[in-house]
């Protein structure tokens, strides 16, 4: 692959991403490098920068994504696969997906996988349609732990469902993508599309925050593969998937538990005779209480930045664990989901909020090319009583910036969850104060004092009266 002369305007141009503590990376097979300081949003500077400077940005960004493909040599995708080109030039293969994969000398294990599966092969097979597959190499298989059995049918057909995607996706588009929709459907999201996410960073473009694409753009009868060095996973619940990062999100937990909305328990699942259970892919009943969800997750600096004054009331005294509560409900939003690029709202809607396209892009509607570039504006309701949470998202071509409330930003974009996601937050949210004009307190304004904090909050913590004692609708993260 040649893109290391990219490599620096791949990373001025990319999202931010995570790099957790070392246990949590070494549990989820990720590959552990030295932490980067994400590079500061191009939009944020766009703000201040004179209309020269914005042109200048521009054409650069032109010629990047004008040059997507240096960052995959094409030929590779086929020197890779160990299937031979189809003679001069670059057109598709003669075979299908799935004859692909039973014929390249490196996806023997996941061609294996996918004949115990007829409708999988059926869509890969199939030239009615155009689809795209991430084709984990058989050295991918080699990283998965040996447990002495093999896991349910049912979880291994979700498993390669998630690994493909209804339609064409060259690298370009993927390149140009913050999430992408799979053929794998759940009841958590009213049947819609579970998604991966994708960033571009020092170390290559990754899939859920740690398979690398390794080889790009095999172009076959029916659609495209592209190779990947580890299985795509279907996501946990929300709530799991933010236990697996104690080291950005250990004081949502605790506030999560001291609060109430969640009760303190392991997420062990055990059968009747107190033993682990073994099929712990079965979804838990909880799941299915919402139809899509947005957890806006302040992380361990967001509380930070409170003081510890402000901490120690919320957390350590009991009147202070009711605002502490009222303040958790106003970070999440149940049955709707905002990825960064796609909305799923109510009653099964779903939207992309950018198309995936690139100029020059044949294959991804570069018809559409740049000129949806803009400005995407919600209102989400909470559980906070229905407040709502303002939400405007910036696009500039690969660029995304997401604020709340007109000053609150998204650090992490798009952990992807089995029921919604989740958006890192860097500062906590405070919801606007009952019948005043002015805003409420921000990171900007320092520490908060514990008289602001209570005045901006009381009025909400009045409003719940005694559902925190009747637990009625308030076990609310317990039900997600």
């Amino acid at each position: 692959m040649r893109y290391i002369n990219l490599l620096p305007l791949a990373a001025a141009l990319s999202t931010a991403i995570v790099v957790p503590d070392d246990a949590t990376a070494q549990e989820l097979g990720l590959e552990v490098g030295k932490s980067e300081n994400a590079p500061k949003a191009l939009w944020d500077s766009l703000r201040s920068v004179s209309e020269a400077a914005f042109d200048f940005v521009d054409k650069k960004a032109h010629r990047f994504v004008d040059h997507v493909d240096s960052l995959f040599d094409a030929d590779d995708a086929y020197d890779v696969f160990g299937i031979p080109r189809p003679g001069h030039g670059h057109g598709p293969s003669n075979l299908t997906i799935y004859q692909a994969i039973q014929s390249a000398n490196f996806t023997k294990k996941f061609a294996a996988l996918v004949n115990d599966f007829p409708d999988i092969v059926d869509l890969l097979n199939s030239t009615e349609t155009n689809v795209t597959v991430f084709i984990p190499f058989d050295k991918a298989f080699e990283k998965i732990p040996e447990h002495g059995h093999k896991p349910p049918k049912e979880f291994l057909e979700k498993i390669l469902e998630y690994h493909v995607l209804p339609g064409l996706y060259p690298a370009g588009r993927v390149l140009a993508s913050h999430t992408l929709p799979t053929a794998l459907k759940d009841p958590a999201l009213a049947g819609r599309p579970q998604r991966l996410r994708v960033g571009l960073g020092l170390f290559g473009l990754k899939i859920n925050f740690f398979s690398k694409i390794i080889a790009a753009d095999f172009f076959a009868k029916n659609g495209v593969a592209h190779g990947v060095d580890h299985l795509l996973l279907p996501p946990p619940p929300a709530p799991r998937l933010i236990s697996l990062f104690p080291s950005k999100f250990s004081t949502l937990e605790l506030a999560v538990v001291k609060s109430g909305l969640l009760p303190h328990h392991d997420h062990e699942h055990h059968d009747k005779d107190g033993k682990d259970d073994d099929d712990h892919h079965k979804p838990h009943p909880h799941h299915f209480h919402t139809t899509g969800l947005t957890i806006f997750a302040p992380t361990n600096d967001a509380f930070a930045k409170l003081g510890p004054a402000a901490n120690a009331f919320l957390f350590n005294t009991e009147k202070g664990l009711g605002f502490l509560r009222a303040l958790l409900k106003y970070h999440i939003v149940v049955n709707q989901t905002l990825y960064s690029d796609a909305y799923y709202g109510l009653e099964g809607h779903s939207e992309d909020i950018f198309p995936h396209s690139v100029p020059g892009d044949e294959d991804g509607d570069s018809d559409k090319g740049p000129g949806h570039n803009g400005h995407f504006h919600i209102d989400l309701p909470t559980l906070l009583d229905g407040k709502n949470l303002s939400i405007d998202i910036a696009r500039f071509y690969s660029l995304i910036n997401i604020r709340i409330n007109g000053y609150g930003k998204v650090a992490i974009e798009d952990g992807i969850a089995l029921d919604g996601v989740v958006q890192a937050v860097s500062s906590v949210i405070f919801p606007p104060r009952k019948g005043k004009s002015e805003a409420s307190w921000t990171a900007e304004d320092g520490e908060i004092p514990v008289e602001e904090l209570i005045d901006i909050l009381a009025p909400y913590v009045e409003e719940e009266g005694e559902d925190k004692k009747t637990g009625s609708e308030d076990q609310a993260w317990g039900e997600l």
